[in-house]
């Protein structure tokens, strides 16, 4: 059997589980960075590299290392009896599934069966996570309960993914306004999704929304600010890596929305995969400026006070009035006038 799962926490849990097979963490977060249409697998897996290494997450070689040892995995899947997929609720997992399901979808399976385990709660857990907090014992009592995927399932995964890598978001509203049953955890997924995108009244995304809101009840360091983000959250969503970009983010320019209490903008950590942050990453305190309180307030816009070069999926979204922006009030993308 081959097993594929959303990270690296997942699949150790996994090895130990005493389930038989091989264990391949996906290892992108698709929701950050470009993701457009029409890339093979190849092409694609090149492309995310670039970016995680420019996002200072790897270097280029190990990220494209990674992605095509994974890749040649996959591609070999007809050796394999079966080829089990687990993946959680969260925006993270549904990604990583809709887009190996597409890729499927576009694969003569052959004598392999391919099954899924997707699940948003665990007994016991009043909060759940992700598979990665789960023991192998507990990891264990899943696998039997593993379902066909279905034809409608291998069918709504690849219009689902052509939705998210297109230029346009409001294929994704098509898909919304659809049956999603097939894939019971795509719709909350994609909306979270949606509200990335810069909000009309003030230029933020919803992340971005909620660490400046946390911010205003107080200064705060990385870490509790990250905790108190995650709090306000339906689904896990983003990790601290991508979490301390955002923030960086806002830091920036001459009207930073957030500083240091020294006045200085926030410093990223040296990333490393073996090593928690450094203290002195961890003892920065971050507070609110004026600005960040006016646009937090709707009184001034982000965007036209600095603008934006962001991917969300196959969007591109750039300078002071973005093609697109979120009405949250109307639950719907709207267009930028020309």
């Amino acid at each position: 059997m081959l097993h594929i799962t959303n990270g690296e926490s997942a699949a150790i849990g996994l090895r130990r589980s005493g389930i038989p097979g091989v264990f391949l963490a996906w290892n992108d977060i698709l929701h950050e960075g470009p993701v457009p249409a029409g890339l093979p697998l190849d092409q694609l897996s090149e492309l995310r590299a670039r970016f995680i290494a420019g996002r200072g997450w790897s270097s280029y070689e190990d990220a494209l290392e990674g992605f095509g040892f994974r890749d040649n995995i996959l591609e070999h899947f007809r050796d394999e009896q079966e080829v089990a997929l687990w993946f959680e609720h969260d925006l993270y997992d549904q990604l990583q599934l809709l887009q190996i399901l597409d890729w499927f979808a576009g694969q003569q399976l052959g004598e392999t069966l391919l099954t899924l385990i997707s699940i948003a709660a665990f007994p016991g857990f009043a909060a759940f996570h992700g598979l990665g907090e789960l023991t192998p014992a507990q990891l264990h009592t899943l696998f039997p309960g593993r379902q066909p995927v279905t034809a409608s399932a291998l069918a709504l995964a690849h219009e689902a993914w052509d939705a998210f890598c297109s230029p346009d978001p409001r294929a994704i509203e098509d898909i919304l306004s659809r049956d999603t049953s097939a894939l019971p955890f795509l719709a909350p997924a994609f909306r979270r999704h949606l509200q990335q995108f810069p909000a009309i009244a003030t230029g933020l995304a919803r992340s971005e929304r909620q660490l400046l809101e946390a911010l205003a009840n107080g200064p705060s360091r990385p870490v509790p600010l990250f905790v108190a983000t995650q709090a306000r959250e339906e689904a896990p969503f983003l990790g601290d890596w991508p979490f301390w970009q955002y923030v960086y983010e806002l830091s920036q320019g001459p009207a930073p929305l957030l500083v240091r209490q020294d006045g200085m903008p926030f410093q990223l950590p040296e990333f490393s995969k073996t090593s928690a942050p450094h203290p002195t990453f961890l003892a920065q305190e971050l507070i609110l400026t004026a600005q960040g309180a006016s646009v937090l307030a709707g009184q001034a816009d982000w965007l036209q006070l600095r603008g934006i070069d962001r991917w969300l999926g196959g969007v591109h979204l750039t300078g002071h009035e973005p093609a697109w922006r979120w009405d949250e009030l109307q639950g719907r993308m709207v267009a930028a006038t020309p």
